[in-house]
This record gives C-alpha cells, structure tokens and sequence, in this order.
C-alpha cells in the first residue's frame, strides 16, 4: 500500500469511527466496531404511549425509500395519518391477523378521521391498539372499548451477524441471511417493555477514545509523508 493510499485508508477509518460517536445516543443504534459495542444497552423511561423497547436480541421490521425490508431497534414510533411510524416517518409493519403478511399497521379510517381513537398505545405483546368512544343512539350513554389494529412484527438474526446499515438506525442482513420472523411473547421472542426508549448499542467514551487513536494514526502517517517528500527533495538536490 502506498502512503497515499494508506491516508485515505485512515481517513475512511476517522469516518467511520465518528459515525460511532455521532450514533451513540441514536436509539437502538448499533457500533460499527465491535470494540466500541456497549455489552448492555439498557432502555429508560418515556413518556410516549407508542414508544416501546424490544427484546436485547429483537429487531422491529420497516420499510425503506426503495420498498425493502429493513430492520430497527429505535420503537420511538407515532401515528401519521392514522398509520404508525417509526421516528423517521416509514412504516412499521406487522399482522392485523395470525396468518396475515406483514403490512403497516393502520387505525380504521372511520375511527380516525372523526376522532374517535383515543389512548392509541403499543401494548407488552406488541398490540397496537386504542380505545374507542361510541354513544348509544338510544340511551346517550358513550362507552368505551378496546381495538385491537395488529400485531407487530419482530426480527432475529443468527448469533454473529453482522447487519449493514442503512442509515443511523435501521439496518439490512447480509445477502442470503433470513431472520426468524415472529411477535413479542409468541414463545420465541420475549415481551416488549411499554413505554420504554432503548439505549444505543455504542459506548460513548471508547468510541470517543478510538476516534482519537484513528486521528493520531493520520497524524503519523502526514508526519511520514511529509519526511518522505523531504527526503525526496534533498536526493533531487544532491543529484544536481
């Protein structure tokens, strides 16, 4: 490898580890470099009724600008037009049904459009559902009951894949790798923690530390650089 090649190397490296840093508090965001990948990415508390934790080894599935599947541990989700959502505005997907596909997962549009979904809510078994308000015509009293929309769909990968990312937190399998698909406490994947925002996979401080060690590494090789052109032009010089 020439030296120029090898400062494009270190600066390709610089990249990367600083997307490590920049991702360290992106939830469910993954490290880039197993050495800087925090053991326990604990979750805490939120206040959004939508936002839920997965399980330490699940993946929530959504769906690209290109129509792919894509794979997620960020479930700060919203509604938007009556569709949820991840934080980025894509939807989540998951089953209105037990033998159904997956699909976006949508509130009745009636029920939606004149007002009445309230508490809408992501429940432990991943159940995203509301209350709805109706009046009985004849007696004036409004009652209240659940809605159940669909289920949503969780992702695991075998032990020691490693995804790609897409973006800052949503990621794809390397070619040929197929996830086990499945929802939380169908006997193969744990309940999800309601009300709850995962922390990143990324530990701050050794990220900090090797981002360090990568600019000291560039620094080294400029510095060589620098003394190989020298001595470049002390041998032009003797030769003249």
């Amino acid at each position: 490898m020439t030296i120029n090649a090898a400062m494009q190397d270190a600066l390709d490296r610089i990249a990367a580890r600083a997307q490590d840093v920049q991702r360290a508090y992106t939830p469910g965001a993954l490290a880039q470099f197993g050495d800087v990948a925090s053991e326990h990415a604990s979750s805490r508390p939120a206040l959004n009724p939508l936002s839920v934790a997965p399980p330490p080894d699940a993946y929530f599935l959504s769906t690209d600008a290109r129509g792919r599947t894509v794979y997620t541990r960020d479930g700060c989700f919203r509604i938007a037009n009556g569709t949820l959502v991840g934080s980025d505005g894509a939807p989540v997907l998951g089953r209105v049904s037990r033998s159904g596909a997956n699909t976006a997962l949508r509130i009745d549009p009636v029920d939606d459009a004149l007002g009445r979904a309230s508490d809408v809510r992501v429940e432990r078994d991943g159940t995203l559902a509301y209350d709805r308000v109706v009046v009985d015509p004849r007696s004036g009293v409004r009652e209240r009951e659940r809605v159940a929309v669909g289920q949503l769909a969780l992702a695991r990968f075998p032990a020691a894949t490693k995804l790609v990312a897409v973006d800052a937190d949503h990621y794809l399998p390397p070619p040929g790798t197929v996830p086990h698909v499945g929802s939380a406490g169908d006997g193969n994947f744990a309940g999800l923690e309601p009300m709850r925002q995962t922390g990143s996979g990324i530990d701050f401080d050794r990220s900090l530390e090797r981002l360090e060690e990568a600019y000291l590494a560039f620094d080294a090789l400029q510095s060589a650089h620098r003394a190989q052109g020298e001595l470049g032009k002390t041998a032009m010089d003797l030769l003249k």
